[in-house]
Order: C-alpha cells, then sequence, then structure tokens
C-alpha cells in the first residue's frame, strides 16, 4: 500500500508532527495459461488487463509463438507438469491456473502439479462430459477428493459466454469474485445442464489441434 503516514515525535502512531511517505512494491500475480489455443489468447489479453504476469505453455511449437501470443510476458513451448515443477514454488493464493487444453494428455498431468502448489485459483476447461472422465483420470492417479474440490470445472462463470472473449471473461470474473469472497453469479461448476458455449469450445479445438487431434507425444 502508498501513501503518507503520520506520526508523532516519539513514533505514536496518531500524532501528526512527523509525515513519511511509504511506497510498497508487490510483484505482479501470475496467470499460468496452458494451451496455445483461440481461448488462451483472449484470456492473457485481458489478464494483462488486469496487471497479470502472463505465461501461456504448450508443449506444440507450431503453436506455441510469440506470433499467436505478443500479450504474454513469456511463452513457453513444454508439458505443463514440468514448468509447474520448476515454477510452482513460488505460486500463492494470488496467482492462477488456467488449464484451456482439452485434451488428457496434457491437463491431467498438468491440474496434478497445479495441485502440489499453492496457487489460489486452479480451473479447467471442457465439457461436463470431459469432466467427469476427467475426474476419473485423476481419481485413478489417486488425487484425493480434497484435491478434487480445488477445481474449477467447467471454468467460468454461467453467463452464457460464447466468444473467446466472453470465455475470458467469465473466467476473470470467477476469479475477481474467489478473490473477493462475492458470489455475483453461479459458477458453471456448480451448475447442471448444458454450457452454452460447448460448440464454440469444439471450434476452437478444431482449429488449433486439427480433426485428428494432432497434439505431441510426450518425449
Amino acid at each position: 500500500m502508498t501513501g503518507v503516514r503520520s506520526y508523532g515525535e516519539q513514533g505514536q502512531a496518531r500524532g501528526s508532527e512527523v509525515s513519511v511517505y511509504v511506497e510498497s512494491h508487490a510483484r505482479p500475480p501470475k496467470m499460468l495459461i496452458f494451451g496455445a489455443v483461440d481461448f488462451s489468447a483472449a484470456l492473457a489479453r485481458m489478464a494483462k488487463l488486469l496487471g497479470y504476469h502472463v505465461i501461456v505453455c504448450d508443449a506444440r511449437a507450431t503453436f506455441a509463438t510469440r506470433k499467436r501470443f505478443p500479450m504474454a510476458d513469456e511463452v513457453i513451448v513444454e508439458w505443463p507438469d514440468r514448468i509447474l515443477q520448476r515454477l510452482g514454488k513460488d505460486l500463492s493464493s494470488r496467482d492462477a491456473v488456467c488449464v484451456l487444453t482439452h485434451d488428457a494428455k496434457f491437463d491431467v498431468p498438468a491440474i496434478m502439479a497445479a495441485l502440489e502448489t499453492g496457487v489460489g485459483y486452479l480451473g479447467a476447461m471442457g465439457s461436463r462430459r470431459t469432466h467427469r472422465h476427467r475426474l476419473d483420470r485423476l481419481r485413478q492417479q489417486h488425487v484425493s477428493e480434497e484435491g478434487l474440490s480445488r477445481l474449477r470445472s467447467p471454468i467460468g462463470l454461467d453467463i452464457g459466454a460464447r466468444t473467446a472473449e466472453e470465455v475470458a471473461i467469465s473466467i476473470l470474473g470467477e476469479i475477481i469474485s474467489l478473490r473477493a469472497g462475492r458470489r455475483v453469479t453461479r459458477p458453471l461448476t456448480e451448475t447442471d445442464g448444458p454450457i452454452h458455449d460447448e460448440r464454440a469450445f469444439e471450434h476452437a479445438r478444431l482449429e488449433s489441434y486439427g480433426p485428428d487431434g494432432d497434439s505431441p507425444e510426450r518425449s
């Protein structure tokens, strides 16, 4: 917090004889976005407006490029869990991990690694069907129910988002409301029924992965 504080001659908190200007600096919160898809580009742009240090990560060098994500502070070609092994110890309640890969090869290891950190927000994109299958895979990896309760999935608030930009707003809205302890609308993770933007998710998946799922094999 930055401002002027007044003290008495002996340092009394209620005095007014001495004025001191105090300027504090805190590192910006970090947002790690996994998956170099259209939704990630929109989320990175808006997260920067909110002051986040944005890191976009994808194991596919063709998609994780500075040209596609000029707004990101860092664009890293690597598997998500390996990045979290390096950066996870520095993540705190102010930080966020958003898993937008929509692919079990990426998102299950990423979520498991994120749960080992102190990150304040962990969300994953996908339909309810994808989320159920993801939970099954995580349980098979012995992730506890307590750990699963930290996962916000389907990601975002239930505001009827369709476009990539609207989805980004729903994700950031959920992050802000959780941080502030406010409940402005229901998060998708607590609702039933279809997700309004499922077709948009599928379109972005085909745009980024191709119809045959052109995702890399781990080396």
